[in-house]
């Protein structure tokens, strides 16, 4: 029997309008902040994803040009994807001081532009005439793939200690009503490396016990990240095992950190290219969020029964 995926629950695709890049003012900022915005020609009242790109080794793939598998679906099937550049992007490298304490990631900084582009909603759409008065800003997502996974966390509530001055961070946006985060770091303390606790300081006070928002961890059973802890790949479900409910955690099997191939098309990074997985994940996170930002809407738990149907599942989930 073939592999499991929720192909029956996702609804029909659109044709997609991208439009890049439309920057935005950010003074204090070592550039000013440039997003990629894709969304389906038709329709309105469209519910909007913050899509935060991981750091990686790729010059292109993590930056508003990365994991067009995820947004062109996204967008086909009913959102606004907005992309950043964070200034952790390799593309950004002439651009900002290497001597930065927050360098290379910029772990701060990337919350904050989730936040800018939520404050300028107005300058996107005046920027994108095909966008004006098609915004349903009642409801908004965040996902995050690696260092975007914990982007996404801080946004939806985890917290840390600033390394350089011991202060609480708090940087939760209230307007970001649910998320996803795709092979996301865990815990630090003791779970970390050697090597992560001395290069990213930030990491070792991540606190998952503010993370009240709705969230799917999405965890792959072969993610084995030594270079940043000393557990195995259950690091990656921390996320979802620290945090208060409502929280679902969906494990792939045999899957890597790059999923399947979520970065881009035919990404030679990825390292278990596997589209069918890629598949599944972009028709899960949809009918995750569907629900999430429409309860009535039963997407989430149709998609999670296909996955699990038949004789060779490609992950399973669980839920709190």
């Amino acid at each position: 029997m073939s592999e499991s995926t929720p192909t029956d629950v996702v609804s029909a695709p659109t044709p997609v309008l991208s439009f890049s890049p439309v920057a935005l003012s950010a003074p204090s900022r070592a550039v000013d902040l440039q997003v990629k915005v894709s969304a389906p020609a038709t329709g309105t009242e469209l519910p909007i994803i913050l899509l935060s790109h991981g750091h990686g080794r790729s010059n292109h793939l993590s930056s508003l040009n990365g994991y067009a598998p995820l947004a062109d679906f996204w967008a086909a099937h009913g959102f606004v994807v907005i992309q950043p550049t964070h200034l952790s992007s390799k593309t950004l490298a002439r651009s900002v001081d290497p001597d930065d304490p927050e360098a290379p990631l910029f772990w701060r900084t990337r919350a904050q532009d989730m936040t800018r582009i939520l404050d300028q909603l107005d300058v996107i759409e005046a920027t994108v005439p095909q966008l004006q008065g098609r915004l349903d800003r009642s409801k908004v997502a965040v996902v995050g793939h690696s260092l975007g996974g914990q982007t996404a966390s801080m946004l939806l509530g985890a917290r840390l200690t600033d390394p350089q001055d011991g202060t609480e961070v708090n940087l939760a946006d209230p307007r970001i009503k649910a998320g996803v985060l795709l092979a996301a770091p865990g815990r630090g303390g003791d779970a970390l490396s050697e090597a992560a606790a001395k290069n990213f300081p930030f990491f070792s006070t991540m606190d998952f016990s503010t993370m009240a928002a709705p969230a799917l961890v999405v965890a792959g059973d072969k993610d084995v990240s030594p270079h940043l802890t000393v557990q195995g790949w259950e690091w990656h479900a921390d996320p979802y095992h620290l945090a208060p409910g409502p929280k679902s955690l969906l494990t792939l099997f045999d899957a890597g950190h790059m999923l399947g191939g979520i970065s881009g098309y035919d990404a030679a990074e990825t390292t278990d290219d596997n589209p069918e997985r890629v598949t599944a994940i972009q028709q899960l996170t949809w009918a995750y969020l569907r629900t999430e930002l429409y309860p009535a809407d039963s997407a989430w738990q149709a998609a999670c029964d296909a996955l699990t149907a038949g004789d060779n599942s490609l992950g399973r989930v669980e839920s709190k």
